[in-house]
């Protein structure tokens, strides 16, 4: 290989440097200096990053202490609207434009829960679409779409089932013990890697934090140098999805037998489907099934181990998509059972697209009326 040369001009000057021939050299040290430069500009752009992301958090979660209160707000709001229609439509209507305001807000006030702390792609786009579509829905009402009375009383039954359930320990705890017995039985058929573990009485190799009265499931894999810690919450337990079905049914005139019948079949579904979520995650998160794509999945989630990456793909991809899949076919099924809740499906297709839309005839389903006789 040619040794490159550097060649002066008739006039005593320095070359430019010209492509392909001699690179510009570095004085002692250069190098050294130039790689200690670069690294210090790249820790100071992190350091701005991390300075501008926490400038973007910090308002949501300020906002975010506030959720308990704009929650039972808009339970008594609802619920006073609900009461309100049996005197005074009219009045009614305004209380309930007021409570779809509140939900607005109480959407923004859960993007610092559901996008910046939980990191949930399903839960971070249905809050930032809910923020518009409540404020939309209560424009509607306002300029007298009538009908978008029944989703509102709909929504009071939605949070009536919800908010004491999720805030009242006496209903919490057992609920979340029943699940989480429920998912250890089921999955002792797949696996016999774990154990329970109540509260924090963890082994002394383990540094978990749990409240005292949860019971967790314990993964742990001394060849591969970690520990999973896996406990049940309250959103694991499909309250949420039993609360939406049960303002639907609740909110629509059909007989009381009817109701009872469709309630119970979503319960039922919602509860086993739950199950078998729960089993599904706690296998792929505990025996670390679903460790791909590592490097993307830390990177996209801004993750600080990479043994959570199964954990992210089996819980917040792959089974929150599934859930909106099942919330649609568990949909079809109490349609099926109680066709008045198409009213209020219909209502929602409506708020979308400003189109009406009869979609009995589409799904196949009976002719029934609101308060029709039970056949």
């Amino acid at each position: 290989m040619a040794r490159c040369r550097r060649v002066r001009r008739r006039d005593g000057r320095r070359p430019r440097p010209a492509v392909g021939r001699c690179p510009p050299r570095l004085a002692d040290g250069g190098v050294a200096r130039a790689a200690r430069t670069l690294g210090q500009s790249i820790y100071s752009l992190r350091r701005n990053q991390w300075s501008m992301t926490d400038g973007i958090v910090a308002p949501f979660a300020a906002l975010y202490q506030y959720w308990g209160t704009l929650a039972w707000t808009i339970l008594v709001v609802f619920l006073a609207g609900i009461v309100l229609e049996r005197y005074d439509k009219e009045y009614a209507r305004s209380v309930f434009v007021v409570g779809w305001a509140v939900l607005s807000v109480l959407w923004v006030a859960s993007i610092y829960q559901f996008i910046f702390d939980q990191k949930s792609i399903t839960e971070g786009i249905g809050v930032l679409v809910g923020i518009p579509l409540s404020l939309w829905i209560g424009y509607l009402l306002a300029s007298g779409r009538d009908q978008l009375r029944v989703l509102s009383r709909a929504v009071g039954v939605m949070w009536l089932v919800y908010l004491p359930a999720s805030t009242v320990d006496a209903i919490r705890s057992p609920l979340i013990d029943t699940v989480t017995g429920h998912t250890a039985w089921v999955l002792s058929f797949f696996t016999t890697e774990f154990s329970l573990v109540e509260g924090s009485a963890f082994p002394s190799n383990v540094n978990a934090e749990t409240a005292a009265h949860t019971v967790s499931f314990l993964f742990q894999n001394p060849e591969q140098g970690y520990n999973v810690v896996y406990t049940i919450q309250l959103a694991c337990t499909g309250l949420g999805s039993v609360a939406i079905f049960a303002g639907l049914i609740a909110a629509v005139q059909a007989p009381l037998r009817r109701k009872l019948k469709a309630l119970g079949a979503a319960v039922a579904i919602i509860y086993v489907l739950n199950i078998a979520r729960n089993v599904f995650i706690a296998y792929s998160f505990g025996l670390q099934k679903m460790h791909l794509f590592p490097d993307a999945i830390v990177d996209l989630f801004a993750l600080t181990s990479t043994y959570k990456v199964s954990y992210i793909l089996a819980d917040r991809i792959i089974a929150q998509f599934l859930s909106v899949v099942a919330l649609v076919g568990i949909t079809y099924v109490v349609v099926k059972l109680l066709p008045e809740v198409l009213t209020i499906v219909e209502e929602g297709i409506y708020v979308f697209t400003r189109k009406e839309y009869d979609l009995r005839q589409a799904l196949d389903v009976g002719a029934r009326t609101d308060g029709g006789s039970d056949e």
